[in-house]
């Protein structure tokens, strides 16, 4: 079979690789039909990965459930269509009984399809085929009336902006939420503010630099400002999905009394310039980390298909599937799909 490779610096190319087989009875093969993008796949792509090349990449998709394991598939038989989260995860251990699916102890840490220090191991979502170790627990049935290409961020991207805004709306529902987007290609924010909006949060504000960003936040219900520094709101709920100090700290500053920032940005090394001493008097709670996918997807499928989020307002272009090599080596992309 082929998967895509990840060689050098905005250089990509379909390399054969070993076509993949049941490693157990709760295991599964599929094969991608809708692959998008991450956010963080802009910075592997140009050349800023910290896991040295080659490796296969893509890790969000829907697929089609090609085969299963004897222990596998009552909810996703052969022929289903399914989510795939990019996370591997058992559904068994104390930390995804605990809903911690990010950090299942049955799996090497940060165990991923498409990047990271076991990619070797499960490869990425631009291929063929793939294998699912814990089919039931894992893959998410393909809500009926949603389509594979606007459905394939549920598995990340989707996810991490769900996190960044649920919890605290159901928490305090109504509550304004302040959205400061910018990180790489900015999908995050921008499912962000989509989320809020389906949420039914008083306001949602959505602050970027870039007016090609803002205007697909306002076409998903969000008002928009451009100002990326000083003081907004206050908000109750607010999102770091910026990634720079600047617009970490307007987040920040940005949040009411009691309120929760939640951040989705990476960012390298220390980050000296918190405004620590408004956290504390305000009582704000920061929340960080990698998000637990699967435990957000259900949630996420579910807005789809009530027709209260419509994620495909963020994708830039659906590209064919040979076509991916150029079109990721490409810039300007906020969401790319590739399609078979």
């Amino acid at each position: 079979m082929q998967q895509l490779v990840y060689t050098s610096p905005r250089r990509l190319e379909w390399r054969e690789a070993p076509e993949p087989t049941l490693e157990s009875d709760r295991s599964a093969i599929v094969r991608p039909l809708a692959v998008a993008t991450c956010d963080l796949d802009a910075m592997i792509v140009q050349g800023s990965s910290p896991f040295p090349p080659p490796f296969p990449v893509g890790h969000e998709c829907v697929a089609e459930v090609l085969e299963v394991g004897d222990l596998a598939g009552s909810a996703t038989p052969p022929g289903s269509l399914v989510s795939v989260p990019f996370q591997i995860s058992c559904g068994e251990c104390p930390s995804c009984l605990g809903g911690h699916s990010a950090n299942c102890s049955a799996v090497p840490f940060m165990a991923t399809y498409g990047f990271g220090p076991a990619v070797e191991r499960w490869g990425g979502f631009l291929a063929d085929a793939v294998h699912v170790p814990y089919a039931d627990h894992m893959l998410v049935p393909l809500p009926r009336g949603v389509s594979p290409a606007s459905a394939a961020s549920a598995s990340d991207n989707i996810a991490d902006a769900w996190r960044a805004v649920a919890p605290a709306l159901e928490r305090e529902p109504g509550a304004e939420v302040l959205v400061v987007g910018g990180l790489g290609p900015g999908s995050i924010g921008l499912y962000a503010a989509g989320i809020a909006v389906a949420l039914g949060a008083g306001r949602v504000l959505y602050a970027d630099a870039d007016a090609g960003r803002r205007a697909v936040a306002e076409s998903l219900g969000a008002q928009t400002s451009g100002e990326i520094a000083g003081r907004l709101g206050p908000f109750a709920v607010t999102v770091d999905a910026c990634g720079e100090q600047a617009g970490l700290g307007l987040a920040l500053r940005s949040t009411a009394p009691d309120g929760i920032c939640t951040s989705c940005a990476i960012y390298l090394g220390e980050q000296p310039s918190l405004p620590m001493l408004e956290m504390y008097t305000k009582g704000i709670t920061l929340v960080t980390g990698r998000a637990n996918a699967r435990e957000a997807m259900p949630h996420v499928l579910g807005l789809a298909a009530s027709g209260a989020l419509h994620p495909e307002l963020v994708t830039s272009k659906v590209v064919g599937w040979q076509d991916a090599p150029e079109a990721l080596a490409e810039d300007g992309w906020t969401k790319l799909v590739f399609e078979r």
